[in-house]
């Protein structure tokens, strides 16, 4: 039973998601001011959330990811940030057994109630995997794994929507011991044109 697309299964129907995905999220300079996270101005930025808050794209994106986890014998993911919400949740909702557990990381304890640093029902029994929008520089994702593991639960890789290949945050996580797998690499300072390939 098949409550969308299906999944893309090779390399042309995932290079074909990949542009999708990045046509929708990409927002330039002249359609809205966009700064970066010191307030200086930028030329453009990738916004996950709009081709993820779509249901037909949600449903893609989360059939592919929920298929290469499966593949990676994981059925627990992770997600931390804003960003994450709706790819944490697009896994969730994927067809296919067995089904997956998820939480969030939080930036600190919650200092009152069950005061958790991880939300949701993971098992500290079985390897996570973090998941993110988008890999930079690769500090927040080790931040969020340092997290992971100060609570006690085995990470086991990296899984994003797009890497940028020129910031060296994956082989910073790969240095770590974990491996990253990115639905596409950007290249986008090779040639400075808008180039991608699928990961």
């Amino acid at each position: 039973m098949s409550n969308g697309a299906p999944s893309p299964s090779t390399h042309t129907d995932l290079a074909d998601l990949g542009r999708r995905l990045y046509e929708r999220a990409l927002v330039r300079r002249g359609e809205e001011h966009l700064t970066d996270p010191r307030g200086r101005p930028i030329g453009w930025l990738l916004d996950i959330r709009i081709p993820m808050l779509d249901a037909a794209m949600f449903r893609e994106v989360g059939q592919v990811l929920a298929d290469r986890l499966r593949s990676k014998g994981v059925h627990q993911v992770a997600g931390h940030g804003f960003g994450a919400y709706a790819m944490v949740c697009s896994v969730l909702a994927a067809e296919g057994s067995p089904p997956f557990s998820a939480g969030f990381v939080r930036e600190n304890r919650k200092p009152h109630g069950r005061r958790r640093l991880i939300e949701g029902p993971l098992d500290r029994r079985e390897p996570v995997v973090l998941l993110d929008d988008i890999l930079n520089s690769g500090r927040s994702a080790l931040r969020a794994i340092s997290q992971l593991r100060k609570d006690g639960f085995e990470v086991a890789g990296v899984m994003t929507l797009f890497n940028f290949a020129w910031s060296g945050g994956k082989a910073q996580v790969e240095k770590d011991g974990i491996w990253v797998d990115s639905l596409l690499e950007l290249n986008l300072r090779e040639d400075k044109q808008d180039k991608s390939d699928p990961a």
